[in-house]
This record gives structure tokens, sequence and C-alpha cells, in this order.
């Protein structure tokens, strides 16, 4: 049973209109009435003819899907404010996003530009990047599950996420996800891995530029039956983008474009280049010089001694000594000159200033000769 519009979901939430059907249930736009905010509020609708297993299922996945996004803060990731139990069902509280996803687009717009599906798969390749860093795989990658606004593409609907460590809540030998979009590993039953993400993303995004489904097949069997032919994948509309979506959809896993060097081809694809566009050559680095061994207490240096007694067992003439030596070589004073003898009056003229005037004002030779 769906709840009508004006509901108020845990005293908090008000639901004003949907904005989103599914099978599994109803997107609502509600205002949150505590924080005065408009949210998105998503409503799981369970069939009343399901048995009780089925239904604890259905519950356990939708609550799964709210831990697994609130784990995650990356801006390709919706974010999740909260989870609510009511009427035997879970709800979770979204942020409200105007925007259409990218089905919505496709039907409307027709196929899309290769550079626009390239800067789309470059967001939505970092949001699972950023996932799978935390042992999350998303497992329903879609056209039906990527918003698209002016500025931002948008992955939700974590429903079929895989937590790391949780215990599985799907019975076996059955495989969840969408008819196309599901990695040929795993219809052929083995475990989902990133790089079955990975393969849904170039089937999406193959779809965003071809305005069709991979091969046209409508289920994942017809679809797994024409990949495994051997036939080439058909692309006639994803330019320079063919490179990237021929690498993410390889048969073999261990063959397939990984997630670092996916995001550098989209990257480029987006700017206007080209996929296979060669790295910028990088400039030359400097060698470092090595540091040679450090020296050795034992070792005695190769100068030590040379100085001493060493020098004169060395080979090597030494000029003779002179006998003669120069005229003032050695001298480091001046030679005083002889004084000539003072004269009579001289004598008599300092006999009286030393008479009648004191040491300190007798004129400097005086003084000097004493």
């Amino acid at each position: 049973m769906r709840a009508p519009s004006g509901y108020l979901l845990a005293a908090r939430y008000r639901l004003v209109e949907p904005v989103g059907r599914g099978g599994m249930g109803t997107v609502w736009r509600a205002h949150d009435e505590l924080l005065h905010r408009d949210v998105a509020v998503k409503e799981v609708r369970l069939p009343s003819v399901l048995d009780e297993e089925l239904r604890a299922e259905l519950c356990a996945r939708t609550e799964r899907e709210g831990r697994a996004t609130a784990m995650v803060a990356h801006p390709s990731v919706i974010t999740v404010f909260d989870v609510v139990t009511e009427d035997d069902r879970p709800w979770i509280v979204m942020e409200l996003l105007h925007a259409k996803s990218l089905e919505q687009l496709i039907q409307e717009q027709g196929p899309l530009h290769p550079r626009r599906a390239a800067e789309i798969g470059r967001q939505i390749l970092g949001a699972l990047r950023a996932v799978h860093a935390k042992g999350i795989l998303h497992r329903d990658v879609k056209p039906s599950n990527v918003l698209v606004t002016e500025d931002r593409a948008v992955l939700t609907d974590f429903g079929l996420a895989a937590l790391e460590g949780d215990v599985s809540i799907t019975q076996a030998g059955i495989v969840l996800g969408s008819a196309g979009y599901i990695a040929p590993e795993r219809v052929l039953g083995s475990k989902a891995s990133p790089a079955g993400d990975l393969w849904s993303l170039g089937a999406t995004l193959y779809t965003a530029v071809e305005g069709r489904g991979l091969h046209g097949r409508r289920t994942a069997a017809a679809a797994l039956a024409a990949l495994t032919s051997g036939e080439p994948i058909p692309m006639s509309k994803a330019g320079p983008l063919a490179p990237v979506l021929d690498a993410l959809l390889r048969i073999d896993p261990q063959t397939r474009l990984d997630s670092v060097r996916a995001s550098l081809m989209l990257a480029r694809v987006a700017a206007g280049g080209s996929a296979e566009e060669p790295l910028a050559p990088r400039k030359p680095v400097r060698p470092m010089p090595q540091p040679g061994p450090p020296p050795s207490v034992a070792r005695r240096p190769t100068h030590r001694g040379l100085h001493r007694a060493e020098t004169a067992t060395t080979a090597v003439a030494m000029p003779a000594a002179r006998q003669e030596r120069k005229p003032g070589e050695g001298v480091h004073r001046k030679r005083v000159q002889d004084r000539p003898t003072p004269s009579a009056y001289a004598r008599f003229k300092a006999t009286v200033i030393k008479l009648c005037l004191p040491r300190r004002f007798w004129p400097r030779e005086l003084r000097k000769r004493g």
C-alpha cells in the first residue's frame, strides 16, 4: 500500500509529491519539518502476495542500501540523511536532487555527445572507485540509476549493493541486476567484483552514446550469447569514446580496463581529446649523486703522516742551502742611523731646558735622549 500525499513520516518528514516510481517503490519529495529543508524519501512498496521470508529479504536489502550509501562521502554518490522503519518497512531519507535520470535524457534528447557521455562516465567512475574503496559493490549500474544535473552526475539506488563481510541475503542461483547491464562473469555464475561494476558502466555509456542497449538484446543471456560469439561490438556514434567502451566491455575481467586507466581515458575524451592520447613527456630528472661508502674507522687516511718523517724518504731532490746571506736579509727592524754630534749651543740650550722646565714640556728630541 502506497502512502498518501501529506503523510507525516516519523513525525518529521512530510510527503509532498512523488518524483519517481519503480517496481520496488516510490521516491517522494518531502519536507523535513525539523530542519526546514526539502529531502527525498524512498518508500519501499512490498506486494501483499509475498511470503514473510521474501518480505524480510526486501526490507533487509533496503536497510543495507541506506547503510552502504551512508558509508561513502563523494559528490557523485547520493547522500543519505536517515533510515526510518515505519509500518513494518524501511524508508530511506536522502538529498533531493533536481535532476533527470540518464535513461530519461536518452529518451528525451536521443544519444548523447561522446564528450558529455565521457564526463558523466568520469564522475560515475569516481563514485564507483569511492564505494569500492569501502568494500562495497554496487551491482546495478544502469542508466536509470544515474541522475544528471547541470554540472553533476550522481549514482543512486544501492539496493543490490554487496558489502564486504555481510552475509548474502540473495537466494542461491539467482543473479540480481538488470538485463543487458550484468557483467558476463556474473551471468556465468562467478562472484561479483569491482570489474563487474566497470563492465556495467561500459554498457551504460554504450547506451548513452548509441541510444540503444548493448546488441539490442532484452535479456542478459541473449546479450552474453552475442558477446561470446566473437562478433565485434557495433559502434556508430561513439567516436572518441569507442576505445574506452571496447576496453570496458571485454569478456575476460582479467583483461578488462582498470578503473585508474579508465578514469584517465574518460577525462581525455571529456576534455575534447583522444582516449589513446599519450601522456605528456616528463622533464628529465637529474640523477642524485650516490653517496660513497662510509669511512672505515680502522682505515688510515691517505693524507695522514705526509708531513712527518715519511717525506724524508721521498726521492725528491732538495735545493742546497745557500751559504751567503744577502745584505739586509733576515733583518726585521730598520737600521738606526748614527746621530750627529750636537753643537755647544745646542748642549747649553738643552741644559737650560732640563733645569728650568718639567720633563713633560721638554722637546721630543730631549725626551728621546733622556
